[in-house]
């Protein structure tokens, strides 16, 4: 095999991103640094099965604050495919579809242990695990022996980063400062636009 026929590595990051918080560019970059993927896609989810929905703050806004927090980052990229498919969004019908546009590339999944603990709960779960690779990053006080036996499954060391969106949206909710835990720009437009004050 060519150094061209080498299918490059993107790692896909599904999340809701209500909002995007350093916890989720710290865990990227580590990753990027640290392993084979070469580029981080983040998948802003429109509707995950397992939430509800009227948690959600608009699509449109949650994908431009992804943006806004990675736009000095060549290595991360947004991707917005769930949009435009069926809902609610499945993984692995995501994958599938990525996999059949993107034949040049190899994607693989990047959850956290929390997820690993109930992933029998997701849609064609046992198919992901044997379709793709599944990189899973540490959570504080989730530990779960689940899936050792899986070669896809791969666990890796990354900071244990215990910032929440739903704890920025009660901060914000309760007038407290979310400095820090959003990039500046990010912690500005929801300030500016006055988002998840009343949600």
């Amino acid at each position: 095999m060519t150094l061209e026929e080498i299918p490059k590595k993107i790692g896909l990051f599904f999340g809701s991103f209500n909002p995007i918080h350093l916890g989720h560019l710290i865990i990227g970059n580590n990753i990027i640094e640290n392993t084979d993927i070469e580029e981080i896609w983040f998948v802003v989810s429109p509707q995950n099965p397992l939430k509800e929905k009227n948690t959600l703050l608009e699509d449109e806004i949650r994908l431009n604050l992804v943006k806004t927090s990675i736009k000095d980052n060549n290595k991360f990229n947004i991707c917005d495919v769930e949009f435009y498919l069926e809902k609610p969004s499945y993984t692995y019908n995501t994958l599938k579809f990525l996999k059949q546009e993107h034949s040049l590339y190899e994607f693989v999944l990047i959850i956290g242990e929390d997820n690993l603990m109930c992933f029998e709960l997701w849609r064609d779960y046992q198919r992901i695990i044997d379709e793709f690779k599944i990189l899973v990053y540490p959570r504080a006080n989730c530990k779960t022996d689940k899936f050792d036996k899986e070669k896809n499954v791969i666990r890796i060391n990354s900071p244990i980063i215990e910032i929440s969106s739903t704890q920025i949206r009660e901060d914000i909710r309760n007038g407290k400062s979310i400095q820090y835990l959003v990039m500046e720009d990010v912690r500005k437009e929801i300030l500016k636009n006055k988002y998840y004050c009343n949600n």
